[in-house]
């Protein structure tokens, strides 16, 4: 089977939330960070007939870059790269699935306190003011108003602070995240959020979606 540059970019985001993956029959992918406060799923173009394990999924995805046009025959037990272009194969072999962290259920968010589009620009910006000021947590805050998003650092008072308008409410609140928790692909994003301290982001251009936590001192 061939395997699609869009699957082999989502799959390198969700490298960044868990090194490993377990990948089940079908065509959806799912992922769960090693601390379990953030879930990723993404329905694919493929479809896969058997499940598998990949213990390093970053070391398999630099496997496929080693082709121009990597095609993929699936065992039980191991995997055979080959390409037409080329004499090399390569074959990679599974990881037993109990040493993998993966997703055992999906979330349902039982309330939506908080709504509004996170547009791709904004993000971008966000999260590059978070880099370049090497600030630590994100503050999603209502002021009655305004939302607002903030990246700060909430242990230092003195912090620097970079924020960004992201829409209108009628209601005050304070929602956190930590910066490092906003592995999201780039796009803009339909955003939920729960008094359960729990958040949803959907991919509006991409067929992936992310449940985030919220740090426990959130306030609604």
């Amino acid at each position: 089977m061939k395997i699609s540059t869009d699957t082999i970019s989502l799959l390198k985001n969700f490298a960044n939330i868990n090194g490993n993956i377990l990948v089940k029959p079908g065509n959806k992918i799912t992922t769960i960070s090693t601390m379990k406060n953030i879930l990723a799923e993404a329905e694919i173009k493929e479809s896969f007939d058997s499940e598998f394990a990949i213990y390093d999924l970053s070391e398999f995805l630099r496997s496929l870059d080693l082709f121009d046009d990597p095609e993929l025959k699936i065992t039980n037990s191991n995997v055979v790269i080959t390409d037409s272009k080329s004499n090399q194969s390569i074959r990679y072999v599974f990881a037993d699935k109990s040493v993998i962290i993966s997703p055992t259920k999906t979330i349902k968010i039982p309330d939506k306190e908080v709504t509004f589009t996170l547009k791709k620009e904004d993000l971008a910006k966000l999260m590059k003011g978070s880099t370049t000021l090497n600030l630590v947590d994100i503050a999603l805050q209502g002021d009655g108003k305004k939302i607002k998003l903030v990246a700060t650092d909430k242990k230092n008072k003195s912090s620097n602070e970079f924020g960004i308008d992201v829409g209108e409410t009628d209601k005050i609140f304070k929602a956190y995240f930590k910066s490092e928790n906003l592995k999201m692909m780039e796009g803009e994003y339909d955003v939920a959020i729960s008094k359960a301290k729990i958040s949803h982001f959907i991919n509006k251009s991409k067929p992936v979606q992310y449940w985030i936590a919220l740090e426990p001192d959130s306030e609604f």
